[in-house]
């Protein structure tokens, strides 16, 4: 039997159309998981969780990146996950000094918080892709040529 390229097209995009509604499902599961929990502090705790997984990364990528630089205002956490077995990331001043060098081996998530206010960049080196959030958001994301 023969599929004609249309039919195929088509089978094709529907399930691509699926995919993001059966996520989306997911994700309201997960968060309706939340109400259950009696505890007040584990209740939030589930409910920020599963909201930041909805969160828009501020920088993402694979492999080897150089962020375009930011500027923030005062303690910002940097949360960053990885896909692949290695992830190294340089947090640097704009002058180009290193001001924490960070890793995860074998993939997963973690936190550091940048203390000090100025204009930083990220020096991403990574074996898969990855993701990275700034919160709270900067202020300005600089374009990157």
């Amino acid at each position: 039997m023969r599929l004609d390229r249309s039919l195929i097209f088509g089978l094709l995009l529907s399930f691509a159309l699926l995919q993001p509604a059966a996520a989306a499902r997911d994700d309201l599961q997960a968060i309706k998981g939340c109400m259950k929990v009696a505890s007040d502090d584990e209740r939030l705790k589930c409910f920020d969780g599963e909201i930041r997984k909805l969160v828009k990364p501020t920088f993402e990528g694979r492999l080897d990146v150089v962020t375009a630089p930011f500027t923030i205002d005062g303690p910002t956490t940097l949360r960053f996950h990885s896909d692949g077995v290695i992830f190294v990331l340089y947090v640097k001043t704009i002058d180009d000094r290193v001001v924490q060098n960070l890793h995860i081996g074998g993939g997963g998530e973690s936190s550091y918080v940048i203390e000090n206010p100025g204009t930083y960049f990220l020096q991403v080196n990574g074996a898969e892709g990855w993701r990275i959030w700034l919160d709270p958001p900067p202020k300005t994301v600089a374009a990157h040529d």
